[in-house]
């Protein structure tokens, strides 16, 4: 009888396993996560990729329903093509040019540390002299670690040991706006010991903009357009938007697909820098080669790691410098990167100094995380690196596919075993676990559903709905396992 029951469970097993393999490779064709079978050849001619990338852009555009796309290439240190696709605005049909500009979100963060290394070489100011030296119109806030601690070094590579920020304080253009010295009154108040770790802090960048002020006696915006975007020929990018000039900034869409009208941050230095795909392709371009701004060695330093543990983001990179992400490639080489996210947009550049390779992509939606690992995985086999650390997105697709494999084959074998004459009655402990099992599951799906942001439902815009019914079924199956009468022996 043991052997006729180990046997039992040892087909039940298989099949077990034979089906969340079938489930998984459906989810995965279904879901659009077999993109990446399609295999870009390394070091084909421009016009091959550029040709290749005019039919992959708006397929992968349509499967994750983003309206619209920018993109740049560098290469050579030269910006050799740049393209957009789909629309600015869905509902009045306006379509997104090369010439509109964008919100880049979060890659303002690279800009402003060029900004601030720009001052560290004029000498006025130290890395690792206290920052509120240089803090003349502002004092932080009151809290239980030392503020004379915190340094410019710090700031700048998110180790000063303060909050993220609050990114949904945001303003329609032309509405009055508390000051960014009133918002980071608020905010500035350190979580941590200075120089413990690193912390990913919006508002240690909105800091350095009191910085920047206090030190040269310019506004922000005004200093960053004269030292870094003018002599950089970033001539469309800009901080505060004129109503009255066109092309208008793109709607954003967000998770849902809902429409988000332009919007701006009291603080400008962490994201709330306006340009096009061309105007970051310059920037990229720049620190590959002599530029008015920066001499090598301030761009050197701002691409070696200050902290290689960084959290969540150790999954994708490997450290943080100043304003840039640090990876190193396949090929052994040197990349530097940083994304940006906020309500309805998402941005990415990604550049490798030592060969003269850069791509920009910029989107008005949310949901382009995993849009964007697959055109960078493109770019990157065809310059041959042959990977970036963003493509492990995709990877992170598969892992998702199996999960809910595993969970459907989970529910349909408990089902069979439901409607089975050869059920077993169970004993009360199974019955209990089941239950909490269960009811943890079902509590979670409902604390996600209360959630305005999830960071998993970011990455994998279309997965995580699919993840989610497959965990709902499951858990109302364990349930049904437990309140149905039990078949007899």
């Amino acid at each position: 009888m043991n052997t006729i029951k180990i046997a039992g469970r040892c087909r039940m097993g298989l099949w077990f396993i034979l089906l969340s393999i079938l489930i998984s490779f459906l989810v995965a064709l279904f879901s659009g996560s077999l993109q990446m079978g399609r295999d870009m050849r390394a070091n084909v001619k421009l016009d091959e990729f550029q040709a290749r990338m005019d039919q992959r852009i708006p397929a992968l555009m349509k499967m994750y329903r983003i309206p619209g796309c920018s993109i740049a290439l560098v290469k050579d240190s030269e910006i050799v093509w740049t393209q957009a696709f789909g629309y600015a605005d869905v509902e009045s049909g306006r379509a997104l040019t090369v010439d509109t500009p964008m919100s880049i979100q979060s890659i303002t963060k690279s800009v402003t540390a060029w900004g601030v290394m720009r001052l560290v070489e004029k000498g006025l100011v130290d890395l690792d002299a206290p920052v509120s030296q240089y803090l003349r119109s502002w004092q932080f806030p009151q809290s239980d670690y030392l503020t004379e601690k915190i340094t410019t070094r710090q700031l700048l590579s998110h180790t000063a040991g303060l909050p993220l920020g609050d990114f949904t304080n945001v303003y329609a253009p032309g509405v009055t706006m508390p000051s960014n010295r009133d918002v980071m009154t608020g905010e500035a108040v350190l979580r941590r010991e200075p120089g413990m770790g690193f912390s990913y802090s919006n508002t240690g960048y909105n800091l350095l903009e009191i910085l920047i002020e206090d030190v040269t006696g310019q506004g922000f915006s005004e200093y960053i357009r004269t030292e870094v975007l003018l002599p950089l020929g970033m001539e469309s990018a800009f901080f505060d938007i004129d109503t009255t000039v066109k092309p208008y900034p793109p709607m954003g869409y967000n998770l849902r697909g809902d429409p988000v009208p332009v919007y701006l941050y009291p603080s400008r230095a962490s994201g709330g820098l306006f340009a096009t795909a061309h105007d970051i392709a310059r920037f990229a371009a720049a620190g590959m080669k002599g530029n008015p701004v920066l001499s090598v060695e301030s761009i050197d330093r701002m691409y070696q790691p200050e902290s290689h543990k960084i959290g969540i983001y150790g999954l994708i990179f490997e450290a943080y410098g100043f304003g840039h992400y640090i990876e190193k490639l396949p090929n052994g080489a040197l990349s530097v990167s940083h994304g940006g996210q906020g309500n309805g947009i998402m941005t990415h550049l990604q550049a490798v100094p030592e060969t003269g390779d850069a791509i920009v992509i910029l989107t008005n939606s949310q949901r382009s995380w995993p849009f964007i690992a697959y055109v960078l995985s493109d770019w990157a086999q065809w310059r041959g690196f042959p990977s970036v650390g963003m493509g492990r997105i995709i990877w992170g697709h598969y892992g998702l596919c199996v999960v809910i494999g595993i969970l459907v084959s989970a529910s349909l074998l408990v089902i069979l075993r439901l409607i089975s004459t050869f059920c077993q009655q169970k004993r009360m402990g199974f019955r209990l676990l089941r239950v909490s099992a269960a009811s943890i599951l079902l509590g979670y799906l409902v604390w996600c559903a209360c959630q305005k942001y999830l960071f998993i439902s970011s990455v994998f815009p279309v997965l995580s709905v699919w993840l989610g019914g497959a965990a709902f079924v499951f858990s109302i199956v364990l349930l049904l396992s437990v309140v149905l009468p039990a078949c007899p022996r």
